[in-house]
């Protein structure tokens, strides 16, 4: 009661026009409006109500958001995975992927339940335009170019972004060894396979056409370096006589910086986790749909040209999708910490 006397006043002593609420209060408006007309402040702020935004495979109640915070589910309410401007900030989510969101989805007193993949669909639309280009390996696999010769062997500059010259350029150095994703590897490739396999080539991103000559394994049978020759007569032009259609991202063994990459996605298995209901008809804990595979903390390689990043800057890692480095722990420098903001695509039903 308290509250439903006082919420008026404080809007009208704050000069507030539009006060927006969820519709549990749609009840409460006659009172609003009653306090309003029998005081003389001078203001008369408008109440007008609609529906609560609830968002698949996350949740938006405080009170269950600050149990996850006090049990240690998350690391704060600044936690990238938490639904809180604090969360989508550290996170990498940009205010006009935020505005586009809330754009598209409408203002609505009918149920109002939205995928996570509208969200992330549009931070991903505005983050492709704004966002420097940038090669990282999180899945390494060495390879070591055996003709390789830093008389002969020529590296190249890259654009940051193919349709913003004004994001300028930077050198894409190559030496003796490189590394390559680990899945852009396979030994016995699947049909229509484009990218690497023994005996066959590809073209190093902004770089030479590699053949692989030789796969090299442990003793578990793992393969742990492949040995590859460059056609040097492939830098920035197609090789004569054949085509190569695949092209890998890669980085430099020599010139790469260690980065810890952490690799978020939803933060439950459940689109509703608050709703699921059990054998007997009772709501099932909320907490046993928590996603274990929500926050992968991995060691990566990325390009030297981010190690001087402020925090909060975003980049898109080539073939891996939207990361930003952490606002608390990147260390421009000393430390370089990115969070995965988004895929490239929307992959979580795949």
């Amino acid at each position: 009661p308290m509250y439903d006397y006082t919420h008026c006043i404080s809007d009208a002593i704050e000069g507030i026009t539009h006060s927006l609420c969820t519709l549990e209060f749609e009840d409460h408006r006659p009172l609003y409006d009653w306090v309003l007309d029998n005081i003389s402040i001078g203001c008369h702020p408008r109440q007008y109500e609609s529906s609560r935004l609830e968002l698949l495979y996350t949740l938006t109640s405080k009170r269950k958001l600050l149990s996850l915070v006090n049990e240690g589910v998350v690391t704060g309410w600044d936690d990238p995975r938490m639904p809180t401007i604090a969360g989508m900030r550290r996170r990498g989510y940009s205010p006009a992927g935020i505005k586009l969101f809330a754009q598209r989805i409408g203002v609505s007193k009918g149920e109002n339940i939205i995928d996570m993949s509208v969200l992330e669909g549009a931070v991903r639309e505005t983050l492709e335009n704004d966002s420097p280009r940038v090669m990282a390996v999180v899945n390494p696999l060495k390879v070591t170019l055996s003709n390789y010769d830093a008389a002969v062997s020529a590296s190249r500059s890259a654009p940051f972004h193919p349709h913003h010259p004004e994001f300028g350029e930077r050198e894409v150095p190559i030496a003796r060894e490189i590394w390559i994703e680990q899945d852009d590897f396979a030994e016995v490739p699947p049909p229509k396979w484009q990218r690497l396999t023994a005996g066959g080539e590809v073209r190093l991103r902004y770089s030479y056409v590699i053949k692989c000559v030789e796969v090299v394994k442990d003793a578990a049978g793992k393969v742990v370096e492949l040995k590859c020759s460059i056609d040097h007569d492939t830098l920035g032009k197609n090789p004569e006589g054949r085509k190569v259609k695949g092209v890998i991202h890669w980085v430099s063994a020599e010139h790469a910086i260690e980065a810890e990459v952490r690799w978020y996605d939803r933060l439950f298995t459940e689109p509703r986790p608050d709703a699921v209901r059990g054998e007997d008809g009772e709501y099932l804990d909320f907490r046993q749909f928590i996603n274990p595979e929500s926050l992968k903390q991995v060691p990566a390689y990325v390009e030297a040209s981010v190690l001087q990043a402020a925090p909060e800057s975003r980049f898109q890692f080539e073939r891996l999708g939207y990361f930003v480095t952490d606002r608390k722990e990147h260390q421009p420098g000393v430390k370089a910490v990115f969070n995965r903001t988004v895929g490239l695509k929307d992959s979580w039903n795949k």
